[in-house]
């Protein structure tokens, strides 16, 4: 009997299957495989080892949590050089780990992921924090915790996280939602599966944006697997379906987010695209 290998699909299923235990890194890294079926994720999961690897060698036995975390960031932003793209933000690659780990350069989710890996790997109690409009990372220290930028290594004070997150309180403000809440509720610690799904929706909007719905079904489609009650994203995935004129496809979709959230704003136009797919189809 031949043995198969498992699409990208499937093995990004199996990881997810996981749960809480869920490989962070290799999920985020298998991504790529969409573009790069053939991407040796178990390569780049001994590259990020080997890094760590280098790192933890380079710790006295005795050492503290900010004493780790003073020579991680010496390691990662000046020795390695780890930035942020900032000329080429927007570019699908930035959201592909083995291209970050290539260029050195990425986005905020990215980088934390890699800078996570590496904190991971010296015994740093490291989390991800999904901040509205920028990704952030916070470490936990003996005196409690300290929050970084993973783009620059920066250490946010508690103003600077409220001044990041003015522009988002102020839009709640204008919408008429007047409860301000506390900011530790903005930092708290991201899942893997969270994580993931971040770097997902990001990708997605940059398919949507380009109008690139091939790439933006295969987005969708890991999305489903990874929040497979998220019938905005089936919706969506229907949508994009429609465009590719896989007509059959898209009604399934589109049919099962009407049916499970009949009250939403935007029925009445899925309705109607409903229809024009159903018209189109018949001989």
């Amino acid at each position: 009997m031949k043995w198969l290998a498992p699409t990208p699909l499937e093995y990004f299923a199996t990881l997810v299957k996981a749960g809480d235990a869920m490989p962070l890194f290799e999920a985020a890294a298998s991504l790529a495989q969409d573009d790069e079926p053939q991407l040796d994720l178990q390569a780049l999961v001994t590259e990020i080892d080997t890094l760590a690897h280098r790192l933890k060698t380079r710790l006295p036995a005795d050492a503290g949590a900010l004493t780790r975390l003073r020579m991680l960031h010496h390691f990662f932003y000046t020795e390695l050089g780890f930035s942020g793209n900032r000329n080429d933000y927007y570019a699908v690659h930035n959201s592909y780990l083995h291209e970050v780990l290539r260029t050195r350069m990425g986005i905020p989710v990215s980088l934390a992921v890699v800078w996570l890996e590496l904190a991971h790997g010296i015994q740093l109690r490291a989390d991800g924090v999904s901040f509205p409009g920028h990704f952030l990372v916070k470490v936990r220290l003996p005196d409690g915790y300290v929050v970084l930028d993973p783009l620059t290594g920066q250490s946010l004070s508690p103003e600077d996280i409220a001044e990041r997150l003015e522009p988002l309180r102020q839009h709640l403000t204008d919408a008429g939602d007047d409860e301000e809440l506390p900011l530790a509720l903005y930092l708290q610690a991201a899942s893997a599966r969270d994580i993931v799904a971040r770097m997902l929706r990001n990708l997605k909007e940059i398919h949507r944006s380009n109008r690139d719905w091939r790439r933006s079904v295969a987005v969708q489609d890991r999305l489903l697997v990874l929040e497979p009650d998220a019938w905005s994203e089936r919706r969506d995935r229907g949508i994009a379906l429609a465009q590719l004129g896989r007509s059959t496809q898209a009604l399934q979709d589109l049919q099962a987010y009407v049916e499970q959230i009949p009250d939403a704003a935007d029925i009445p136009d899925i309705t109607r695209l409903i229809g024009e797919l159903d018209r189109a189809r018949r001989p």
